[in-house]
């Protein structure tokens, strides 16, 4: 068996995202993120370290205890400093909805425990008179309302983080839920990127709504690639070559989703990110359509748009139209359709003026239109009418056999049959 040689090489779409994130514009983002978070370190130690200098003692122990103590806060401070920084890194993908989820979470909690404090505060002055009884719970009245504060941060944030989908703010332009301004972008199965129209399709500027190609499709056409079967490495092959043709072209919006979306089969999550986004899913699969119909979600079969714009006219077809006009060329007629598609007649000069029955011979399409060409249709009923009246004659002599071979009416006696002299077996006269 022969050694088979390194695979071909690929171009990656992860790789191509990767060498897109880090162009001038993302590289000054980068280094921009940086700088924010060297300060942000800086300025968290500047006012620790500022705080804990403007404590002033007023015993020796206590000056004591308290530079025993700074190098802790100094701990603690790097500590809240590090998990902040850690939370940053480990979220690079940020939505500005759970930003904004967090937010009106903590307001809402904010709001709800300054109420619920008033409440309290209100309960005890009315029910404890005594004022040195309220000095005495006062440190347990205040950890009650901030235990309080933290659980209805809580319970807010969780709440309206996952709820966020289904709640939209009534103040004006503002929104939590996701929604898509002009038209709905549509994601790319992998059935059709290795079909390859859609690239055609896109050229053509139909489409000005932004493509998106989830990066578990990708995932998808990665492994087809990988594949030992010669067929499915050649369709993961080229659908990743049509992926990179799509980022190229500058006609085209297209980009990679990273989105985490729950489930194992691709198809299931194709519909639920289009779901969730919502969006448009374009695929040659007859299948994933009626899934994604299920759903509720809007799926287009390429196939379907293949099918509607097919030629009206095909080879072969017969048409009844009406020259108008000679050709550009001798002997040809020029007629049209109904649709305004212009045919070209070939020995049609001789019809103008009349409707005359046409055979279809070729189509041509082109920018400006479609241009049919056509000959007339052979006549061939006359030809049939001579053979059927040919086929009712009789044969020549077949009246006068059928009459030597009746027999002689009653009354006259039998004898030798008039008519031509007898021959011999070769039709000669004998006495020659």
């Amino acid at each position: 068996m022969p050694a088979q040689g390194p695979p071909d090489p690929v171009p990656s779409p992860a790789r191509k995202q990767q060498s897109a994130d880090l162009s001038p514009p993302d590289h000054g983002r980068v280094y921009l993120i940086r700088i924010i978070r060297v300060c942000f370190v800086a300025l968290f130690f500047t006012v620790t370290l500022l705080s804990i200098v403007g404590v002033q003692s007023d015993s020796k122990e206590a000056e004591i205890r308290w530079a025993i103590a700074y190098p802790v806060i100094l701990l603690l401070a790097g500590a809240v400093a590090g998990v902040v920084l850690l939370l940053d890194y480990l979220t690079p993908k940020k939505k500005i909805s759970t930003l904004f989820s967090v937010l009106i979470g903590i307001l809402g909690a904010v709001v709800a425990s300054i109420a619920l404090g008033f409440v309290i505060d209100l309960l005890l002055e009315t029910w404890i008179i005594d004022q040195n009884s309220r000095e005495a719970i006062a440190p347990i009245v205040a950890t009650i309302k901030v235990l309080l504060g933290i659980t209805l941060a809580y319970l807010s944030i969780t709440t309206v983080l996952q709820t966020q989908d289904d709640f939209r703010l009534v103040i004006p332009y503002v929104e939590f839920a996701k929604q898509i301004r002009g038209m709905r972008p549509m994601l790319l199965d992998s059935s059709v990127l290795i079909d390859g129209r859609v690239l055609d399709v896109c050229q053509t500027g139909f489409i000005q709504a932004p493509l998106v190609i989830p990066h578990f499709v990708i995932a998808e056409l990665q492994l087809l690639a990988d594949s030992t079967d010669k067929q499915k490495r050649a369709r993961g092959r080229r659908g990743l070559d049509y992926i990179s043709t799509l980022q190229r072209s500058p006609a085209i919006d297209i980009s990679i989703d990273e989105t985490g979306v729950p489930g194992k089969a691709v198809d299931q999550m194709l519909v639920e990110l289009a779901r969730q986004m919502p969006a448009i899913v374009v695929t040659t699969d007859t299948g994933l359509v009626r899934v994604a119909a299920i759903h509720g979600v809007v799926a287009v079969n390429l196939n379907d748009l293949a099918i509607a714009l097919k030629p009206a006219v095909t080879t072969g077809q017969e048409l009844s139209i009406t020259v108008t006009r000679p050709g550009e060329q001798p002997g040809q007629g020029v007629g049209y359709l109904e649709d305004g598609t212009m045919v070209v007649v070939e020995d049609g000069a001789g019809a103008v003026g009349r409707q005359v029955r046409v055979t279809v011979t070729s189509t041509l399409q082109t920018s400006a239109g479609r241009l049919v060409f056509a000959r007339q249709s052979e006549r061939r009923q006359p030809e049939a009418s001579v053979d059927e009246n040919a086929a009712a004659l009789p044969e020549p002599g077949a009246g006068e056999r059928v009459g030597a071979e009746e027999e002689p009416e009653s009354g006259e006696p039998h004898g030798p049959a008039r008519g031509p002299r007898q021959r011999g077996v070769r039709g000669r006269n004998p006495r020659r």
